[in-house]
């Protein structure tokens, strides 16, 4: 099932927004500006851990106008790697924010503008559409996927990150879970996905064996989602691979990213990595 927000692609390899397109991204977005205007910061929210764990063999919103992407010229394949105007690489609010140990979440105590509860988890609405596309393409075919952790608030995110200190000690749970403020959980956009047939995989290393770790890698960039931790891009990213976290930055990007033969955010728009702290 193709994304509502995709673009269509054109015989000459550019892309362009179909009508459909177009007022899927502007509902949702005029949404979550609704959203955001009449709602406060909400306070901490707890959800599952979603850290990975070494037991058992193995862890600013867009104006819907102004910054429509639908309402920009189409992109070429081959394209400049920049932004588009109002999706940001800085900005926690945006749907490609670069979060890692050099770059941290700011302000530290960002809550996404608008939550939705999906699988019993908390994500950012931006992301809803797309993830309930995505687990019911799985359903169709078979795959019972669950969620682990969406969104964490840097409250839960210290103590996710002190638990692992506390288990594997500092040195390694450096590679395994991040520090509070440095997490892409805060911003609601990243998933950690889960087995119902293999729930004792959760957060595992064996989880990358199951259907549905197969399923994700071969489906979830059609919806959005890249699979942002693997054994080849861990000196980029500063983490162990962990077949189990996604994070959504639009179908688009996805497209683009695997047309560059890149498999980070960092390298596809300049950003440092790696696995020291700033």
């Amino acid at each position: 099932m193709p994304s509502p927000f995709a673009a269509d692609r054109l015989p000459d390899g550019r892309r362009v927004y179909g009508h459909r397109a177009v007022v899927a991204r502007r509902a949702l977005l005029a949404g979550i500006v609704a959203a955001g205007a009449g709602t406060a910061a909400a306070a901490a929210r707890w959800g599952g851990d979603g850290e990975r764990s070494l037991a058992g063999a193995d862890p600013a919103v867009h104006d819907p106008v102004v910054h429509d992407p639908a309402a920009q010229a189409p992109v070429a394949a081959d394209g400049p790697a920049e932004p588009a105007p109002g999706f940001s690489t800085t900005d926690p609010a945006s749907p490609w924010v670069v979060v890692n140990k050099q770059h941290p979440v700011t302000p530290a105590d960002f809550v996404p503008p608008a939550l939705a509860t999906v699988g019993g988890k908390e994500v950012a609405a931006l992301v809803v559409p797309d993830l309930t596309a995505l687990l019911a393409a799985a359903e169709a075919d078979g795959v019972r996927l669950t969620l682990t952790s969406g969104y964490r608030s840097a409250g839960h995110q210290r103590a996710v990150h002190a638990r692992a200190v506390r288990r594997d000690g500092a040195e390694t749970a450096e590679s395994l879970s991040a520090r509070p403020g440095y997490s892409e959980h805060q911003t609601g956009l990243a998933i950690d996905f889960g087995s119902a047939v293999q729930p004792g995989c959760a957060v595992k290393d064996c989880f990358g064996l199951t259907d549905e770790a197969r399923w994700l890698a071969e489906r979830a960039g059609a919806f959005g989602f890249l699979q942002r931790y693997t054994a080849q891009n861990s000196a980029v990213t500063g983490y162990a691979p962990e077949s189990w976290h996604y994070r959504w930055v639009g179908a688009d990007l996805v497209a683009r990213m695997a047309g560059r033969g890149v498999s980070t955010l960092e390298e596809f728009f300049g950003v440092p990595g790696g696995s020291q702290y700033a």
